[in-house]
């Protein structure tokens, strides 16, 4: 049951008692008490309802802002954080810091590390780097 129907329920129960009419202190304060607690009430269902709502417009800008995020930064991670097949992680043996470079840069066999800017040669028949100096 609902608070608008509990509070339907007291002024009905106030009604039988025949409240509205009788003239006492005591009849006057609860007449004015289920007034207050019907407008409690009306106000809990307007705050449940504006909940669904908001609720609803959270998950579609949710979903909008998934869309933004994969066209912007355009790289998908898999849920192992691992990236896709388009891209490599290696180290540099330098200074050992990891680097992710695409297919063609693997192809062409040099890679100049953004970190400490020594480049290195991939030798892929033995899957180890080694240094070009």
């Amino acid at each position: 049951m609902t608070i608008s129907e509990k509070v339907a329920y007291l002024k009905g129960l106030a009604e039988g008692l025949d409240l509205e009419n009788e003239k006492s202190k005591e009849a006057k304060l609860i007449n004015v008490m289920i007034g207050i607690l019907e407008e409690i009430g009306l106000s809990i269902e307007d705050l449940e309802e504006n909940d669904l709502d908001l609720g609803e417009e959270i998950d579609v800008l949710s979903d909008d802002l998934a869309d933004v995020e994969d066209i912007v930064y355009g790289i998908d991670e898999d849920e192992d954080g691992d990236f896709d097949e388009d891209f490599f992680e290696v180290e540099c043996p330098t200074c050992e810091e990891p680097i992710v470079i695409d297919e063609e840069a693997l192809a062409e066999g040099v890679v100049q590390c953004p970190n400490c800017g020594d480049k290195f040669s991939m030798d892929l028949s033995d899957d180890v780097c080694t240094e070009d100096e």
